[in-house]
């Protein structure tokens, strides 16, 4: 059996097992599973389900999904069409098979614009929401991208091919079969080669002069762009460009890009003497002997990963000054970087690249030691096994795209059965997942909404703020914490579809919503949810899964039925007055809820023990810690301790012990530095907030 029939069994199954589990139709499980990869590989930034089809054959209209507001997207209205098929053997399609699956959603477009369409729909239904979306978008679409995903392989060659216009708007579609699919969860390369033709497709060879030494480990250059040549780039290619990048482009409503926009308008040849320029990598190059020189004719999986917000700047003057763009020049530094070295290389010239603008370290590539932290957590935690089953079982924490895929092609047999006993293909989770969870539990709903890049772009945020004051309550506990919010979040996604109120669209909306809900409504009084539970038995409590029902029917019905003015639905969701009405209204739970809930001290109890026992597990690193803070530091803290009567005299003689170390010559004992950090954790819950806390040493090290 070759990879791809594997891949193809392991599909269907899962989507299977999901149509039977939630009662939903097998094409719309199909719909769930993709959805996140397409935003995860930079074809559009947030998927929603809008099924709707009417006529046969020359007649047939359907549409799949959308991605949102083009507004949000640089003006690219995106539109997708499933073609599912339900068959054990792997089946295919060609070139010629793309007219029938298409020119269906090219109808509904067309009708789609049209007000008359629009009212001749049901209000609620997702058909109107789109046709409602376009027709008062229109105006602002300067693309429609046409997204056709199936579970067949398609045996043409093209990627990204350009249609008729839709009047003045062009229209290109995308394929997405089973082939690429398989590539995208293997590896997460998801795309044939970008290859980038200058000399051919954009103007010509663009001068460059390198700058590395002869047998260096990389090969760098330097590059000056013509604006209107990145811009035609950009045209054509779109966020493929931007994949490595740990920023997309803003839009014009950020400061730095109306600025850089206005240089572009008013002084387009001051452009080049005041923008910082791009910082790029490729997969490989090709050179040109021109009259002036060498220049790079091709290059080969271009990856901007510094410089979005001046490249999609550049890019929208194509309409807004076009003219201007002829003066306009950009320096870019060029890195060949192989792919096999990509992972590791690409990440750090990112991230030491983007200086313009502040970037969080953990804008949070798979290689951030939080990342790398819950990998091997998540490899040595064993969960009891559910009741009526026998083994015991992990969940798979998988932090960068593919490894479980691979992991599990490692193995045949004997060995291939314990894997998978050990590890479910229904207990993997990825780092949109984890941002998922820790958002709808965290009363963000809102922002869970707008999508899994957006959402996880502010989980990475907040972490990151507080990964740099200290990582230590990232241990095994909140890893286990975090697992009991993902067996709620995926027992709401079951549950929602089989509810009597549930008229089809909006669930992952109802279900991130009713989570925060519930969360929010269990913290008053001085208790939280006892996810210690949840975890611990790898269930939902009757009484929990009944109140979280409770929270969704209400969810469902604040998001269907928004304020007068608001009609989209899907953006209702994205809002935070959403979030706020239902914050607002009263849900009246079962008595039984009560049994649910513990009390937050005692949750509190259970995470310093956690923590301390995770720091006792290295006191190298305590001892390296307490010596890095420095005795001003323990000073302050000593200071507001006092002051603020939160320590007995055995916790202020340690900490006094950290801050003598100059006069004492000697660093304190593991044991003295292990109950520092203990106390510093307490001062730290109690309200105590240095300046600044500087990270662990050697915490990349730290699991």
């Amino acid at each position: 059996m070759s990879d791809l029939e594997e891949y193809h069994q392991s599909m269907l199954a899962d989507i299977r097992r999901e149509a039977d589990t939630s009662g939903v139709l097998m094409v719309e499980a199909f719909f769930d599973r993709v959805a996140e990869r397409l935003a995860e590989a930079g074809e559009l930034e947030v998927a929603h389900r809008a099924f709707h089809q009417t006529g046969e054959g020359g007649q047939k209209v359907r549409i799949d999904g959308y991605a949102g507001d083009p507004r949000d997207s640089e003006g690219i209205l995106g539109l997708i069409v499933c073609d599912f098929v339900d068959s054990d053997e792997v089946q295919t399609f060609g070139k010629g098979d793309l007219p029938p699956l298409l020119n269906p959603l090219i109808r509904f477009l067309r009708n789609a614009k049209k007000a008359e369409f629009r009212d001749s729909l049901n209000e609620v239904s997702p058909a109107f929401q789109v046709s409602d979306l376009i027709i008062n978008t229109w105006s602002r679409v300067s693309k429609v991208k046409l997204i056709l995903v199936s579970n067949r392989r398609y045996i043409g060659r093209d990627d990204a091919v350009k249609l008729k216009d839709s009047g003045d708007v062009p229209v290109t579609y995308s394929v997405w079969d089973l082939a690429r699919f398989e590539r995208f969860d293997r590896s997460g390369q998801a795309r044939e080669d970008m290859v980038i033709d200058f000399a051919k497709d954009f103007g010509g060879p663009i001068p460059a002069l390198k700058a590395s030494q002869e047998g260096a480990g990389l090969e760098s250059y330097l590059m000056i762009v013509p604006g209107r040549q990145l811009a035609e780039v950009y045209d054509r290619w779109g966020a493929r460009l931007l994949e490595a990048n740990v920023r997309s482009f803003l839009q014009a409503r950020a400061k730095t890009n109306k600025g850089i926009q206005k240089t572009i308008k008013e002084e387009p040849e001051l452009f080049f003497p005041y923008n910082n320029g791009l910082s790029a990598t490729a997969d490989a190059v090709e050179w040109v002997q021109t009259d002036g020189g060498k220049a790079i004719s091709s290059i080969s999986n271009l990856q901007i990963v510094n410089g979005a917000q001046t490249t999609g700047s550049i890019h929208a003057a194509l309409k807004a000054a076009g003219d201007q763009l002829q003066h306009v020049f950009v320096q870019m530094k060029l890195t060949v970087v192989p792919p096999e070295r990509a992972e590791d290389i690409v990440p750090k010239i990112s991230e030491f690249a983007n200086t313009q603008n502040k970037v969080n370290a953990a804008d949070f590539f798979s290689n951030h030691p939080f990342h790398v932290r819950m990998e091997k957590i998540s490899r040595t935690v064993m969960f009891t096994a559910r009741e009526g089953e026998r083994h015991d079982s992990k969940w798979f924490y998988e932090r960068s795209r593919g490894q479980f895929l691979n992991e599990r092609a490692k193995r045949k047999g004997a060995d291939l059965r314990r894997f998978e006993l050990e590890y479910p293909k229904e207990q993997l989770f990825s780092k949109t997942d984890l941002a998922k969870y820790e958002c709808s539990a965290g009363g963000k709903p809102h922002v869970v909404s707008k999508g899994a890049q957006k959402n996880f772009a502010e989980f990475a945020k907040d972490l990151g703020e507080s990964w740099s004051k200290t990582d230590a309550q990232y241990n095994e506990l909140w890893f286990k914490r975090l697992v009991a919010k993902a067996i709620l979040f995926r027992w709401l996604e079951a549950e929602v579809p089989k509810q009597d109120w549930y008229e089809g669209g909006y669930r992952a909306n109802i279900v991130t919503y009713a989570m925060a809900k519930v969360f929010h409504d269990a913290g008053a009084d001085g208790q939280v949810l006892d996810l210690d539970a949840i975890w611990r038995r790898q269930a939902v409590p009757a009484a929990l899964g009944r109140a979280l029902l409770l929270a969704a029917a209400e969810a469902n019905n604040l998001i269907t039925h928004p304020p007068q003015g608001v009609r989209n639905m899907s953006e209702w969701a994205k809002q935070q007055a959403c979030w706020n009405g239902l914050k607002s209204r009263t849900v009246t739970y079962d008595d039984d809820f009560s049994t649910c809930l513990v009390l937050a001290e005692a949750a509190r109890s259970a995470e310093r023990d956690a923590r301390a026992s995770s720091t006792m597990a290295d006191g190298i690193g305590a001892q390296t810690r307490v010596v890095k803070l420095g005795p001003d530091f323990w000073e302050d803290a000593i200071e507001w301790a006092r002051a603020t009567r939160k320590l007995d005299s055995k916790d202020l003689q340690i900490l006094q012990a950290c801050a003598s170390l100059p006069r004492r010559g000697r660093a304190p004992s593991e044991a003295q530095s292990r109950y520092a950090l203990e106390v510093l954790g307490r001062l730290q819950e109690a309200g105590f907030s240095p300046v600044e806390i500087i990270p662990q040493v050697g915490q990349d090290a730290v699991v």
